[in-house]
């Protein structure tokens, strides 16, 4: 099908990804979920392949190309199935690293971006603690500069790439109210990690880190002391688009997956397929998860042109995620019993798709952004590299 978004060369893209993931990831899904881990060698050949940096300059290893492929990128991705990986991937691209690259220094670049397009260091970004969630500004995790170092103290949890990972994007209060972004050696002495038993995301690693005087270079300071709050604010946007962006393909396959149960599953003689009720809820929900895909991609269209979408990210994050929710109770009721049974990818999807209206921002969040924006007149700025601490302003 002819697109407005989408080149030939994307659609090539595409085949190249989706070839690689049906080679490297999909079989492995059930192995990686029971062994609750992502091998790292799976990060090498992503970064072999380019996968790893195609939102950063050849400078640094990466492709530099334009955001429609990593949207292609992130479908695919989503495609799997396999939703830790996922989660792991995508924020090892799009989050750990993008702070680094939008305001480190040169040597932040070479030591951990560049490694991390090669995917030899895999990153993690820490930002939620045990008392403060989206409430980012309240966080209690420190960095206290003495002489040539930051010396860190506190606790993060609910940390992607958290266990087995290589670095960690820290958000550390830097004074009274100021926040900071540093990148801590995730081997560093006093850092201690404990891996989270979660509900679904089995393969993706998720931890608890907490940082006992932890002596970091302040060459690890990412962009200006105190602005580190500023810079996430930002950057949660191209988090919450990325969500949307996997969210969308992924309520796509949970149908698919239903509809073919559906024509090979038989009841009274004919099968499900037949059945006027679940005809018709497929056909809404199709209808639905077309919807949301035309307001990702034009989502996706002003990002491009350096629009803020802060309402427009958030949108699409509140409405995608609780799609997919709504997409995988109503589909898992039409494989009967065997939804509940783990041997159907069905009931790992059902439990996977749960956490995707909280990570990154909860729908209450989300409601309340796009309140501030739409009620009160709220304007939230962008801050990189404009040198001054810009703010929400009404």
């Amino acid at each position: 099908m002819k697109s407005q978004y989408f080149t030939e060369d994307h659609q090539l893209f595409r085949e190249s990804v989706r070839q690689f993931f049906d080679k490297e990831v999909v079989p492995n899904i059930d192995k990686w979920e029971e062994e609750r881990q992502i091998p790292k060698s799976i990060f090498q050949k992503m970064g072999e392949q380019g996968y790893l940096g195609l939102m950063y300059p050849e400078e640094f290893g990466g492709t530099g190309t334009d955001f429609w492929y990593s949207v292609v990128f992130l479908e695919e991705l989503a495609k799997t199935g396999l939703a830790g990986f996922s989660t792991a991937v995508s924020v090892h691209q799009y989050m750990a690293t993008n702070h680094i690259y939008k305001a480190g220094s040169y040597e932040l670049k070479k030591n951990y971006l560049e490694p991390a397009i090669k995917g030899e260091k895999v990153g993690a970004l820490g930002i939620s603690e045990p008392v403060a969630g989206s409430d980012v500004a309240n966080i209690l995790t420190r960095a206290e500069k003495q002489g040539d170092y930051y010396v860190i103290n506190g606790s993060k949890t609910f940390i992607s790439n958290g266990t087995y990972g290589d670095f960690i994007t820290l958000a550390c209060k830097t004074s009274q109210h100021g926040i900071s972004l540093i990148v801590v050696d995730l081997d560093s002495p006093g850092v201690t990690k404990t891996k989270l038993k979660k509900m679904g995301w089995h393969s993706s690693d998720t931890a608890e880190i907490s940082f006992d005087n932890v002596k970091v270079p302040v060459g690890n300071l990412i962009g200006q002391e105190n602005m580190g709050f500023y810079y996430l604010m930002e950057s949660l946007q191209l988090e919450r688009l990325v969500a949307a962006c996997m969210a969308v393909p992924g309520a796509q396959a949970t149908v698919d997956l239903t509809v073919k149960y559906i024509h090979e599953r038989q009841t009274f003689g004919r099968p499900l397929a037949k059945y006027q009720v679940i005809r018709h809820t497929l056909a809404d929900l199709l209808t639905e998860i077309e919807m949301a895909r035309q307001m990702v991609y034009n989502t996706c269209w002003l990002f491009t042109h350096g629009e803020n979408v802060v309402k427009e990210c958030s949108m699409a994050k509140l409405y995608t995620s609780e799609l997919a929710n709504k997409t995988a109770d109503k589909c898992l009721q039409f494989f009967g019993g065997y939804g509940y049974m783990e041997d159907f990818p069905i009931c790992r999807t059902y439990r996977d798709v749960r956490v995707g209206t909280i990570a990154g921002g909860s729908s209450e969040i989300m409601r309340e952004i796009i309140a501030k924006v739409t009620l009160d007149g709220v304007n939230f700025n962008p801050v990189y590299n404009n040198g001054a601490k810009a703010k929400a302003e009404v």
